[in-house]
């Protein structure tokens, strides 16, 4: 039995073993967490036994730290609950919330740009840097001491009247101070015979602290001044931070009284360091502020120095020509950075993929541009479009052929310019190409890449001995999507009022009710902004018996009922006869009786109005920039989408069985004064002419005499119900052709239509 024993033992202990290990770690590792326990235990308990006062916080300490609770410098990140009151006995009044959240939390934009001009460089230099560098900064504005200055085209000009210049610098600075000082973080002042480089300037202050008093600039010293004062030379431009502009405007005036100077950057450096006490520096935060000084007769092109490239200011320019040279050897100088940016980071990218599960094979041509877009169905394919130098084939009217003309032919040449070029690149100075002929062309744009080209191109090919040989040679090419930019448009708000404007014939009769009562209900009864004018057009056959029957004589009483139920709404009307009711006519009519700062909306009949695109049209039409142009969501026939089934009536539906439709242009957002000067410019182009009115429409008015943008987009907003519209065949081929295709496309879609031609079909086999 001792020996059974002793076997079982040694079993179990030769099964224990890899185990012991572990249970040692853990029973050691619980002894030495119990024994911590007690002793962290037993201190506490001293402590808070203790008799006597409690101990000083440490040296340093707030007594909150000490205590256990955050200090004064924490009191911003502990939340706190600030309960609502009103009192009853103030009336209520309604919180104005800010449009854009920028403004409400109170950011500023980032530079701001002061340009001191004279009199004899106002047509001159001035205008050069307008040329070069002012449209790379977000605002520019010139500052002179002139009187009644003539103001060159595309420039902002603030004429102070007095040519002095320490009163010029004075004034600028009171203006800037006024203006924009809480607007702007960065304030950058410039003469006109300096060419800044403007990308660079921008990226300086994103690279610096709007917290500190900046002076940022090409440091000098004062003549006969103080040896550690410095001024901030004006010809190469000097950077102010925003603290520092408020800071000193108090002190301005007594600046002007008491310092006297003749440089006006020398006066302003003064001013600051005698009453800020803070010097021009030429470095600051680890970013420097590079500046060169142009010597007489220097040919910018042949400048290599690596001062002159680094420069962000270059000084003095003497004239317009040397300007623009300037401008021109930096840009390249830019543009040979960022090849060389690009090489450098396919190379990275080619490096890295190589390390990938997928390889080599997983690099995407261009390197660093996204692979192309891979369809999961057959309805979501790309198609290409075809095209030769003279022609296209995919046409916006539908046609299937048209003339190659503007910017598509602009495109198509460059791609071709291109294409040779790169290849010349490729294969010099061993062969030189040169096009004969584009024998074809093809496009498309991947959304997720940008605009990819194939181009079947007959080339001749020389040698360096002379030979030449044609051959044909098939490249590709991508024309990638850029940086995205934030195009600046003018201010606009919810407020404007909307004037409406409804045109009416006999054929309309049968809508005009839902028309009236969707108005009531969405603008009348929530008091939105609105006003509504319509538009009778008779019939020359009706307008003689318009004493004895009035075919608006329904409309009328309806308007009637609306201002008895809406005491303070007038609903005016206007009597046409016309036997073809152009659009542009009876704009013209309607022009003429508002003011020229009405917001116009062309409304149909089957138009039903709501809030929703009132504001979106008051939003999206901007005076004397934009018109807008809603596509309106038109319903099919419910007679073949539904075929006696129950209509969808679900919010989540309202725009399945249905289409924008693209053909109509009947509704539009447009301001009296844009449309009044764009009919000038045709009045003057047609002359007399006025059977040219009736093959127009008011988007062809804009369209081709205003400079305006056409913003036309798809509007969720504007639903109208299915119905067979009437078009008029005494109105242009092509306004008429465009009536029926809205008509034929309204019908259905085409597996609606095939399974209603297959219901047929069945039912006349049997």
């Amino acid at each position: 039995p001792a020996v059974a024993a002793a076997m079982r033992l040694g079993a179990v202990l030769s099964a224990l073993r890899p185990a012991l290990p572990l249970l040692l770690g853990l029973s050691l590792g619980c002894s030495l967490s119990l024994l911590r326990a007690s002793w962290s235990h037993g201190a506490a308990e001293e402590r808070c036994l203790a008799p006597g006062p409690p101990a000083p916080p440490a040296r340093g300490a707030p007594p909150e730290a000490a205590e256990g609770r955050p200090g004064p410098g924490h009191e911003d990140f502990r939340p706190r609950i600030v309960p609502y009151y009103r009192d009853p006995n103030k009336p209520y009044k309604k919180v104005l919330r800010t449009r854009y959240i920028q403004t409400e939390l109170g950011f500023h934009e980032r530079l701001f740009v002061a340009v001191l001009t004279s009199k004899a460089t106002l047509n001159t230099l001035a205008v050069a840097v307008n040329k070069t560098v002012a449209h790379h900064f977000p605002r520019l504005l010139y500052f002179t001491g002139l009187r009644s200055a003539k103001v060159p085209h595309g420039m902002v000009l603030v004429a102070h009247g007095d040519e002095r210049p320490i009163w010029l610098m004075y004034e600028t600075m009171n203006y800037i101070h006024q203006h924009f000082g809480s607007d702007y973080d960065w304030f950058y002042i410039m003469q006109d015979d300096t060419y800044a480089q403007a990308e660079q300037v921008k990226a300086l202050v994103t690279h610096l602290s709007i917290n500190q008093d900046v002076y940022l600039g090409r440091a000098e010293e004062f003549i006969g001044g103080d040896e550690q004062a410095r001024y901030c030379h004006g010809g190469f431009g000097y950077l102010l931070s925003r603290s520092l502009l408020l800071k000193l405007h108090p002190h301005l005036d007594s600046c002007r009284n008491e310092i006297l100077s003749v440089r006006p950057d020398e006066w302003l450096g003064r001013c600051i360091i005698d009453f800020l006490g803070i010097t021009c520096v030429s470095q600051l935060q680890g970013q420097h502020y590079h500046t060169y000084e142009l010597a007489k007769n220097t040919e910018p092109e042949k400048e290599e120095e690596e001062e002159f490239q680094a420069a962000l200011a270059v000084h003095p320019v003497s004239e317009m020509t040397l300007m623009y040279r300037l401008h021109k050897q930096f840009s390249r100088i830019q543009l040979d950075r960022v090849y060389q940016e690009i090489q450098d980071l396919q190379m990275q990218i080619r490096n890295l993929t190589a390390l990938t599960p997928a390889g080599e094979a997983g690099v995407t041509w261009p390197v660093g541009i996204n692979a192309p877009f891979l369809p999961k169905s057959r309805f979501e394919v790309i198609s290409w479009d075809y095209f030769t130098e003279q022609h296209l084939f995919s046409c916006p009217d539908g046609s299937p052929k048209c003339e190659l003309s503007g910017a598509s032919k602009a495109d198509v040449s460059e791609i071709i310019e291109s294409a040779v070029e790169q290849l010349n690149r490729l294969y010099q100075p061993l062969l030189r190409f040169s096009k004969r002929q584009l024998l074809n062309g093809y496009r498309r744009f991947d959304p997720t890449r940008g605009m990819e080209y194939t181009l079947d191109l007959l080339l001749e090919a020389a040698t360096q001995k002379g030979h030449s040989h044609v051959l044909a040679k098939r490249v590709s090419l991508v024309r990638p999507l850029s940086k995205v930019e934030i195009i600046p448009m003018p201010y606009v708000t919810e407020a404007t009022r909307v004037q409406l404007v409804l045109p009416l014939t006999v054929q309309d009769l049968d809508f005009v009710a839902n028309f009236l009562d969707m108005f009531a209900m969405n603008t009348l009864d929530t008091h939105d902004n609105a006003l509504l004018t319509l538009l009778f057009i008779y019939h020359p056959y009706d307008a003689q018996r318009v004493g004895q029957v009035d075919v608006f004589a329904g409309v009328k009483a309806m308007v009637g009922e609306l201002e008895k139920r809406y005491a303070e709404v007038k609903i005016p009307w206007i009597s046409v006869k016309t036997e073809v009711p152009s659009q542009v006519k009876l704009m013209d009519i309607v022009s003429k009786k508002h003011p020229v700062d009405t917001l116009f909306f062309l409304a149909s009949v089957w138009t039903e109005i709501n809030m929703e695109f009132l504001n979106r049209c008051r939003m999206n039409t901007i005076s004397n920039w934009q018109v807008f142009f809603p596509v309106h969501f038109q319903e099919f026939n419910p007679a073949l989408v539904y075929r006696g089934e129950q209509t969808a009536s679900s919010n989540t539906d309202f725009l399945r069985d249905g289409h924008f439709d693209r053909h109509s242009f009947a509704e539009a957002c447009f301001y009296n004064s844009d449309y009044m000067t764009a009919r000038t410019k045709l009045a003057a182009d047609i002359l007399d002419r006025d059977e040219v009115l009736e093959s127009m429409e008011v988007f062809d008015v804009f369209l081709h005499y205003s400079g305006l943008h056409l913003f036309r987009a798809v509007e969720p907003g504007l639903v109208q119900k299915y119905t067979l519209r009437s078009c008029n065949p005494r109105l242009s081929e092509e306004l008429y052709h465009r009536c029926v295709l809205s008509n034929l496309e309204g019908l259905a879609s085409r597996s609606h239509l095939a399974m209603a031609l297959f219901e047929q079909e069945q039912a006349n086999s049997t």
